[in-house]
């Protein structure tokens, strides 16, 4: 009786128990990468315009704006002093997701010498730039299938997407709405 028993639960075991290729349960609730609020923000590494690699990741640990513009683009050259505001006023911030407010900026320019002097003439003053310089062509705008701009992601601490296309005063409300209290 007792050898039927154990026979029975390692034929049922076998037939319903666990297989090689399961997945814990618990991988359904962890966040997947992407680009919807929720998903952990996909990684983005390129170049600044003095030549070195700056990758989203090692800005873990602020609240980061990553924000997709260009020079040649009138809407988010009248955007850049809203988003110079927001850096000013947040950068030292204590948020509940993160310490401080940074920007990575994506630039979708062509021409590094319009590139660089357009961050000069709009005073982003914050360290984070960066392109491929391939334009609409852009690495990192097919990775946030970015298809207009200006096209931002606000990322917490975590790396997790919080908000998107924040123009105007409603990223500044975004902002104040994750301030530590």
């Amino acid at each position: 009786m007792l050898q039927s028993i154990i026979i029975f639960t390692l034929i049922t075991f076998r037939a319903f128990g666990p297989t090689e290729n399961a997945t814990p349960a618990v991988s359904a609730y962890a966040p997947q990468t992407g680009i919807e609020i929720g998903n952990i923000a996909p990684e983005l590494k390129f170049v600044s315009p003095d030549g070195k690699e700056i990758s989203l990741s090692s800005l873990r640990g602020k609240l980061v704006l990553v924000d997709f513009w260009a020079s040649w683009c009138p809407p988010c050259r009248a955007e850049n002093p809203v988003v110079v505001n927001a850096y000013q006023k947040y950068k030292d911030k204590q948020f509940k997701q993160g310490k401080g407010f940074t920007l990575y900026s994506v630039s979708l320019d062509k021409a590094k010498p319009n590139w660089v002097n357009a961050i000069k003439a709009d005073k982003l003053d914050w360290p984070y730039h960066v392109s491929d310089l391939k334009g609409w062509e852009s690495k990192a705008a097919a990775i946030y299938k970015v298809e207009g701009i200006p096209a931002n992601f606000l990322i917490d601490g975590t790396g997790k997407i919080i908000a998107k296309n924040l123009r105007g005063s409603d990223l500044a409300a975004k902002l104040e709405s994750f301030v530590k209290k």
